[in-house]
C-alpha cells in the first residue's frame, strides 16, 4: 500500500474518531458515535497491518491480531458486569500504557527498522519522543493497576499517605527530565531504562494517595494519559492515526477531568498530588452509636411515593452493585400509573467513573429527558416530596457544607435533605467511599431502608400495585 493511500485511510479514521467523540456527547447519538468509532479503528488497524510487506503477509496478521484480540475483547464484553464496568476502564488504560511502553523499547532498540536512525545515533526529536511516550505509558499503566485495584476492593479505598510524598513525586518527575535530557545527550540504554523504571514507579506513587471520593477523577485522568501516551509513540512511528487518536483520547480526557474537578470543587493539582478522603473510622463508629436512625420497610416508602406529587430518585454506586437498574425503572413506571412526577439527579462523581450512573440508567431504557444533572435539579429538592436515595452517599453527605474539617467539605452535593421526605436504600450505615459517615442518615425527615437495594425496589414496586 502507498504512502500516500495510507496517509488517506488515516485521514478518514481520524475523522470517524472526531464524529465519535461529537457522538459519544449526547445519549441520543451515542450509538450512532459508537458505531463511528468501531469503523475508524477498524479502517486504522486493517491499513497498518496491509501496509506491513507485501498484501499476502499484512492480510495475513491482520487475521490473525483480528481474531486474537476480537475474540478476547468480545468475551469480555460479553461477561463484564455494568458493576464492574469502572475496573474494566481502568484495566484497558493500563494495556494502552503498557502497549507504548512495549513499542518505545522496540523503537530504541531496532531504530533502524522504524527510520529512527542507527542504534548509535537516533534522531534526538524521536529520543524525546519515545522517552515521553514510555514514560507516561508507564505512568498510566501502574497507575492504572493501583485504581484498578481500589475499584476491585483489593486495596483500601482510602488514601495511603507516605511521608514528603509530594516532594518524593515533584523529584521524581523531574529526575524523568533530566535524565531524558541526558539520553538525549549520551544515547546511554542505561538512562532510558531508568526512565522506564522511575516512571513506573511514579505511577504507583501518584495514584496510592488518592481517596475514592476521587476516582472518577482518576479514571479520566488516565484516560487522558494514555492518550498522550498514544500521541507521542505516534511521533516517534510516524503514524498519522496514532496521533489524531491519541491527541483526541489525551485532550477529551484532560476536559473531562477538569469538568468534573470544577463539580466537586476541587482542583485538579490537588487531586493529583494527593487527593482528599481522609478515614476517621473511630469517630464514625462514635456518631452512629450517639444518633437514632429512623427505620423503615417497603409498606412505608410505598405509602410516602404514592401519595407524593413528586419523587426525585438519586442512583448511586449502590444501585449498581445490587444491579437494581431494572427494578427502579419498574418501580418508575408503577408510580407513574398513580400520576407521580418522577426525575432522576445525577451528580457528576456518583459511582465509580465518569457517566457510571447515566450508563446504567440507558441500560433499563429510562428516558433521557426524566435524567437531570446536578445543576438543572438541585433546585428542585425543595419542592420533591420524596427523595428516593438509592446507594448514593458521599455525593448526597450535608457534611460537604457544614463542616470546614470534612475532606468532602466544598464539594457540590445534591440537596436530598431539603425535601420532605428521604428514603435511603443501603445495607448498613457504613461509611461510603470517601471513608466518612453520613449525616444525612440522622435528619429528621429521613427514613432508612436497610435492604438490598434490588430488593427494597422490587418490594415498593409490589406494595405500589
Amino acid at each position: 500500500m502507498s504512502a500516500n493511500l495510507l496517509a488517506v485511510f488515516y485521514l478518514i479514521s481520524g475523522v470517524l474518531f472526531i464524529l465519535a467523540l461529537r457522538g459519544l456527547s449526547s445519549p441520543e447519538t451515542s450509538r450512532t458515535g459508537n458505531l463511528f468509532g468501531i469503523i475508524g479503528m477498524a479502517i486504522a488497524i486493517s491499513v497498518t497491518f496491509l501496509s506491513i510487506g507485501n498484501f499476502s503477509t499484512g492480510f495475513f496478521y491482520l487475521l490473525i491480531f483480528l481474531l486474537i484480540g476480537g475474540s478476547i475483547g468480545a468475551f469480555i464484553a460479553f461477561k463484564i458486569p455494568m458493576t464492574a464496568m469502572p475496573e474494566l476502564v481502568a484495566g484497558f488504560h493500563s494495556l494502552v500504557g503498557l502497549a507504548a511502553v512495549f513499542v518505545a523499547i522496540s523503537a530504541f532498540l531496532n531504530p533502524e527498522v522504524f527510520n529512527l536512525g542507527s542504534p548509535k545515533n537516533i534522531k534526538i526529536a524521536s529520543l524525546i519522543e519515545m522517552s515521553l511516550g514510555a514514560s507516561i505509558g508507564a505512568i498510566t499503566f501502574t497507575g492504572s493497576i493501583i485504581a484498578f485495584l481500589k475499584l476491585r476492593g483489593i486495596m483500601s479505598g482510602n488514601p495511603i499517605t507516605f511521608i514528603a510524598q509530594h516532594f518524593v513525586n515533584l523529584a521524581l518527575g523531574l529526575t524523568t527530565i533530566i535524565l531524558i535530557f541526558f539520553l538525549c545527550k549520551t544515547q546511554t540504554a542505561n538512562f532510558f531504562w531508568l526512565i522506564i523504571i522511575i516512571s513506573f514507579l511514579l505511577g504507583i506513587l501518584l495514584i496510592i494517595p488518592i481517596g475514592g471520593a476521587d476516582m472518577p477523577v482518576v479514571i479520566s485522568m488516565l484516560n487522558s494519559y494514555s492518550g498522550w501516551a498514544a500521541a507521542g509513540i505516534g511521533f516517534t512511528l510516524e503514524n498519522t492515526a496514532l496521533i489524531i487518536t491519541g491527541a483526541l483520547v489525551g485532550s477529551s480526557g484532560a476536559i473531562l477531568s477538569y469538568i468534573m474537578c470544577k463539580g466537586m470543587n476541587r482542583s485538579f493539582f490537588s487531586v493529583i498530588l494527593g487527593g482528599f478522603g481522609g478515614t476517621d473510622q473511630n469517630s464514625s463508629s462514635k456518631s452512629k452509636e450517639q444518633k437514632p436512625v429512623k427505620n423503615g420497610n417497603a409498606d412505608d416508602a410505598a405509602f410516602l411515593m404514592k401519595n407524593a406529587s413528586s419523587v426525585i430518585i438519586v442512583p448511586g454506586y449502590g444501585m449498581a452493585v445490587a444491579q437494581a437498574q431494572h427494578a427502579l425503572r419498574e418501580m418508575v413506571d408503577a408510580l407513574k400509573k398513580n400520576g407521580v412526577k418522577v426525575s432522576y439527579a445525577i451528580h457528576p462523581v456518583a459511582g465509580r467513573m465518569p457517566g457510571h450512573m447515566n450508563v446504567l440508567l440507558a441500560e433499563a431504557n429510562v428516558p433521557y429527558d426524566e435524567v437531570f444533572e446536578l445543576e438543572e435539579i438541585n433546585s428542585d429538592f425543595a419542592n420533591c416530596d420524596v427523595a428516593y436515595v438509592i446507594g448514593a452517599n458521599d455525593v448526597t453527605n450535608p457534611v460537604a457544607k457544614t463542616d470546614p474539617q470534612s475532606p468532602i467539605y466544598g464539594m457540590p452535593i445534591l440537596d436530598v435533605e431539603k425535601s420532605k421526605s428521604v428514603l435511603f436504600v443501603k445495607r448498613s450505615l457504613s461509611p461510603g467511599y470517601a471513608g466518612i459517615d453520613n449525616d444525612l442518615f440522622y435528619r429528621d425527615n429521613t427514613l432508612m431502608l436497610f435492604s438490598d437495594a434490588k430488593k427494597m425496589t422490587e418490594d415498593i414496586t409490589k406494595n405500589l400495585d
